[in-house]
C-alpha cells in the first residue's frame, strides 16, 4: 500500500517487475478553505495540499436532459494558483478567478473564458529560506484573498498589513499598519539543525484572517496568527485592537465572520494544536469587539475550531466546522450540538453558506455539500410538536435545479398528496404519497446498475423511466424535490421512445404554491421560482415556449389515451372471448381487433421491445411528437421557426388517427357490443 496526499493505492502484485497499482480514485482532498462562485448551480472551490485548486459543480449528477439517462460525477477543473491558498471567485464574473500560490507565484488572477492567467499579487517579492524576521512582506502559506461582500469591486489580501485592489489586481494599496504582535521571539528560523526548510507554512506574524463587512464597506475585521483581532470601521484609515480578553496566548485566528444581520457583531475562531493545545476556541461580540462572548459550551473539549459562520437568513443560527465534524447552534453560540448526519469524522477545515445549502472543505475527505437547508431555518416547536407540518421551500430557479419540499409527520400517514398549484390556483402538478417500498421514486431513491435516475417523463434512447415520483408517509422528515416541470403526458407501461420526453414543460418564472395534505387536512406554502440570472430571455418568449410545449404535451397525451384505449378494447374483446364460444361474437371481435390494432400501429411502433429497437422499426405519431416537445423544452427561449409547420402536420397525422379510431368505435365496437350485449355479456365501454 502506498499513501500520501494525493490519496492511498494498492497494489496486488508487488514481487512483479511490472507492478501495478489501483486507482486513487477514493475522494481525499485535504482543502484548506472552500469558496462558492456565481455560477448556477455555483460550483465549489477550494485549493489542496500537495495538489492542485479544484472546483466542481455542486450539482448532482443527472439533469433534465441527462443524455440519455447516465449520470457521472461533475468535472474537476482549476482555479489557477496552486496548491496552499484561498481562491477568490470574482462575484461580477464567474468565469474569473483570484488564487494564492507560492515557490514564485503569489497570486494568480484567471480567466478561465479567456485563458489569461496572470500574477497580480500585491507584493510580489520572492523569499525562501529566510525567518520571518527578514521579510519585508509576510505571506503565509494560506495568507487571506477575499472580496467584499458589499462592494464586489474590493479585493482584499493579508500578509502582517492589510491590501486593497479595486482594480483586480493591478494596483494594491496597503490600507493597515502591522497588525500582529510580530514578537522577535516567534519569527525566528524553523525546523532543526539540518534544514531549517523555510517556506510561506513556516512564515509567522501575520494576518490570518478577513472578514469584511457584509452591508457596510466600510467595516472590516482582521485576525492574526499570533492571537490579535483588529477592526476598521472606516475602510482602514484607522484600527482599533479588540482582542478578546480571553484570547489564548499565541492563538492562531483562523477564521471571522462579520454578521448580516448587526454590523457591530461578529464571530471569531481560534484554534492553537501546534502549541499542544486542543481546545476549542470561538467569541462573538455585538459591539464591535468592546466586548466578547466566549461560545464553546457543547463542543468536544479537544475538538478545536477552524471557523465559525453564521446563517444569513434566521438570526442566531451558527456553523461550526471543527478537527471532528460539524456543529449547529440555534441561539448565537450559547449551545452547540453535532450535526453529522453521513458526514465521517473528519476535519471541516472551512464552512460557507451559499444562498440556502452549506459547503464544507475537509481536509482528508474532499468537500461536502448540504443541500436546501430551509428546514434548518425553520425547525422549532411549532414545528417538531405537531402531527404534520409542511416547511417553506426555499426559492428555486429556473434551469437551475428542483424545489425542494420538506415536510413533518409525527406518525404514519394513510392518505398522502403534494399539490403544486399556480398563481391562479391551478394544479399543475400532484405527487402522490407511497408507502416505504411502494410507488417509483421516492426522495431518497437511487437508479439499479450505476446509472442516474431518468429526469421525470424522461425517455431519451428507450433506457426506461424510474417511476413516477411519490412522497414518502412514514413518520419523520421528509424531502421530495419538484423539478419544476408540469405533469406530465399521459404514458402506458412498456412504452419504447426514442430522443423524445414526455415531460411537462418547465414552469415560468413567478408564484407558486405548495399545498400538503395528509388524511385530509392540509397546508400550504408559498414558492417562488425565480428566473435564471445569466439568461436574457424575454418573458414573452418564455411565455411562449411554455404555450407550445403545453399544446404539445397534450398531443402527447392524445396519441398515448388512444393507445391505451385500443389496448383496453382488445383486453375487453379477449376477455369476453374466453366467456363465449359464439361464431358471431369471434367474427365481430376479429374485427374490431384487426382495425383497432391497425390504427395502433400507426400511432405507436408496437414492435419496440428494447431501447434500441427505435433503430430497425421505424417511429410512429407519438414518437415524432415526444420528439419534437424534447427540441422545444431543451434550454430557455421561442421553440425555432420550423417547430410550428412540424407540429402542424403532427397533429394533422393525429387527428386522421384518431378519427379512425372514433369511426371504428362508431361501427365495429358497437357491433360487438351489440352481440355481446345478446349473449349475457358486459358492453366494453
Amino acid at each position: 500500500m502506498h499513501a500520501s496526499d494525493g490519496g492511498g493505492a494498492v497494489t496486488y502484485n508487488a514481487s512483479s517487475p511490472q507492478r501495478t497499482w489501483t486507482a486513487r480514485d477514493y475522494p481525499t482532498g485535504q482543502f484548506y478553505h472552500v469558496a462558492t462562485t456565481k455560477h448556477v448551480p455555483y460550483h465549489v472551490c477550494g485549493a489542496q495540499q500537495d495538489s492542485s485548486t479544484a472546483c466542481v459543480s455542486s450539482e448532482q449528477a443527472g439533469g433534465r436532459f441527462g443524455g440519455g439517462g447516465r449520470g457521472g460525477a461533475a468535472p474537476l477543473y482549476t482555479a489557477g494558483g496552486s496548491e496552499p491558498g484561498y481562491i477568490a471567485p470574482d462575484p461580477k464574473d464567474p468565469d474569473v478567478f483570484f488564487a494564492g500560490g507560492n515557490n514564485g507565484s503569489f497570486l494568480m488572477r484567471l480567466n478561465r473564458r479567456t485563458g489569461e492567467l496572470k500574477e497580480v499579487g500585491p507584493y510580489p517579492r520572492l523569499f525562501s529560506g529566510e525567518p520571518s524576521s527578514a521579510l519585508v512582506e509576510r505571506w503565509q502559506w494560506t495568507y487571506p484573498i477575499i472580496f467584499s461582500y458589499a462592494d464586489p469591486s474590493i479585493l482584499y489580501a493579508s500578509s502582517q498589513h492589510v491590501w486593497k485592489t479595486t482594480d483586480g489586481g493591478q494596483h494594491w494599496e496597503r490600507i493597515s499598519p502591522d497588525l500582529t504582535r510580530h514578537d522577535p521571539k516567534t519569527m525566528g528560523p524553523s525546523g532543526g539543525p539540518i534544514t531549517h526548510d523555510m517556506n510561506s507554512p513556516e512564515v509567522y506574524g501575520t494576518v490570518f484572517a478577513l472578514g469584511p463587512g457584509k452591508k457596510d464597506a466600510n467595516l472590516l475585521w482582521a485576525g492574526s496568527d499570533d492571537g490579535l483581532v483588529h477592526v476598521t470601521r472606516d475602510g482602514g484609515k484607522t484600527w482599533a485592537n479588540v482582542t478578546p480578553k480571553e484570547m489564548p496566548d499565541l492563538g492562531r485566528v483562523s477564521q471571522i465572520d462579520a454578521s448580516s444581520f448587526d454590523p457591530g457583531s461578529a464571530y471569531v475562531a481560534v484554534k492553537k494544536p501546534l502549541l499542544n493545545d486542543l481546545a476549542p476556541y470561538a467569541f462573538r461580540t455585538h459591539d464591535f469587539g468592546k466586548t466578547w462572548t466566549k461560545i464553546v459550551n457543547g463542543i468536544v473539549a479537544n475538538d478545536y475550531i477552524h471557523a465559525v459562520r453564521e446563517d444569513p437568513t434566521r438570526r442566531g443560527l451558527l456553523y461550526a466546522g471543527t478537527e471532528h465534524g460539524f456543529y449547529i447552534s440555534y441561539d448565537d453560540g450559547d449551545r452547540w450540538q453535532p450535526l453529522a448526519l453521513n458526514l465521517p469524522d473528519t476535519q471541516v477545515s472551512d464552512v460557507w453558506v451559499e444562498a440556502n445549502s452549506i459547503a464544507i472543505a475537509t481536509h482528508g475527505r474532499g468537500f461536502y455539500v448540504l443541500d436546501d437547508v430551509a428546514p434548518l431555518r425553520q425547525i422549532g416547536p411549532d414545528a417538531t410538536s405537531a402531527d404534520v407540518h409542511l416547511f417553506k421551500p426555499a426559492g428555486a430557479i429556473r434551469s437551475g435545479g428542483g424545489a425542494p419540499i420538506d415536510y413533518w409527520l409525527r406518525k404514519p400517514a394513510q392518505k398522502l398528496a403534494i399539490d403544486i398549484l399556480d398563481a391562479k390556483g391551478q394544479v399543475v402538478r400532484t405527487i402522490q404519497g407511497a408507502q416505504a417500498g411502494r410507488g417509483g421514486r421516492g426522495a431518497q431513491a437511487g437508479a439499479a446498475g450505476g446509472e442516474a435516475p431518468a429526469a421525470e417523463g424522461e425517455q431519451t434512447g428507450g433506457r426506461g423511466r424510474g417511476g413516477a415520483l411519490t412522497a414518502p408517509m412514514m413518520e419523520g422528515l421528509h424531502r421530495v424535490t419538484w423539478n419544476l416541470d408540469y405533469a406530465e403526458a399521459v404514458t402506458f407501461p412498456g412504452m419504447v421512445l426514442w430522443g423524445a420526453t414526455t415531460s411537462g414543460p418547465a414552469a415560468l418564472p413567478g408564484s407558486y404554491e405548495v399545498r400538503l395534505t395528509v388524511d385530509g387536512q392540509s397546508q400550504e406554502q408559498p414558492l417562488v421560482v425565480h428566473r435564471h440570472p445569466f439568461r436574457t430571455v424575454s418573458d414573452a418568449d418564455l411565455q411562449e415556449q411554455f404555450d407550445v410545449a403545453l399544446q404539445i404535451r397534450d398531443k402527447i397525451s392524445e396519441a398515448n389515451a388512444a393507445v391505451v384505449r385500443i389496448r383496453a378494447i382488445k383486453d375487453g374483446v379477449k376477455q369476453r372471448l374466453e366467456k363465449s364460444a359464439d361464431g358471431d361474437l369471434r367474427a365481430a371481435g376479429a374485427r374490431l381487433t384487426e382495425r383497432v390494432s391497425a390504427i395502433e400501429e400507426e400511432i405507436y411502433q408496437v414492435r419496440n421491445q428494447s431501447g434500441q429497437d427505435p433503430l430497425n422499426f421505424p417511429i410512429r405519431t407519438n414518437n415524432r411528437l415526444a420528439a419534437l416537445l424534447r427540441v422545444v423544452e431543451l434550454g430557455d427561449g421561442r421553440p425555432t421557426a420550423n417547430v410550428y409547420p412540424i407540429f402542424k402536420d403532427l397533429s394533422a397525422e393525429l387527428k386522421l388517427e384518431t378519427d379512425k379510431l372514433q369511426q371504428a368505435l362508431s361501427s365495429d365496437l358497437a357491433a360487438f357490443n351489440r352481440i355481446a350485449t345478446r349473449l349475457g355479456l358486459s358492453a366494453i365501454e
